[in-house]
């Protein structure tokens, strides 16, 4: 599995501007609020299901969004969704609980994962993720996170959730 180094060396060979600030571990949305500060940008929370027929999805959307199983499947095609088992994400994404990012497609070089983006949150200015780790947050602008998971060989659905 790739470390933050080779995640950070990936998007400078692409080309793509990123900050990082550090904070302590979080492992929810209230825990990131409360630890975040004035990082401004929108803020997301990211998904690891998988559906009925074994597929993969890694659904990534602002933090706030309520998120409804049953709609969500019939929004991007997909089965009956669950959660994908943590020994599953390490596998996949090289990532544990709480460190679920979009950035963890670097892990994904059989691209097991299909990725579903927020439409409203694409339109942000700026996107923060984890960086690999929870103990930082990563700044990217929503075209640059696009160059980034396409350069990973995935083909990313924005989807209006």
């Amino acid at each position: 599995m790739k470390t933050q180094t080779e995640l950070f060396q990936r998007l400078n060979e692409i080309g793509v501007e990123t900050s990082t600030v550090d904070h302590t571990a979080v492992f929810t949305v209230e825990e990131a609020k409360a630890a975040r500060g004035n990082l401004t940008g929108a803020h997301s929370k990211n998904l690891f299901l998988k559906d009925k027929k074994k597929q993969l999805w890694l659904v990534v959307c602002l933090e706030d969004r309520v998120i409804n199983m049953k709609d969500l499947r019939h929004k991007i095609g997909a089965g009956n969704l669950s959660f994908g088992q943590p020994d599953l994400l390490v596998e996949v994404l090289g990532v544990e609980p709480g460190s679920v990012t979009p950035f963890a497609l670097i892990n994904d070089d059989d691209v097991r994962v299909r990725v579903v983006l927020d439409e409203e949150m694409m339109s942000s200015e700026m996107l923060n993720f984890h960086p690999l780790i929870n103990t930082r947050t990563t700044q990217i602008a929503p075209g640059d996170l696009l160059t980034f998971i396409r350069s990973c060989g995935h083909a990313p659905d924005i989807v209006a959730l």
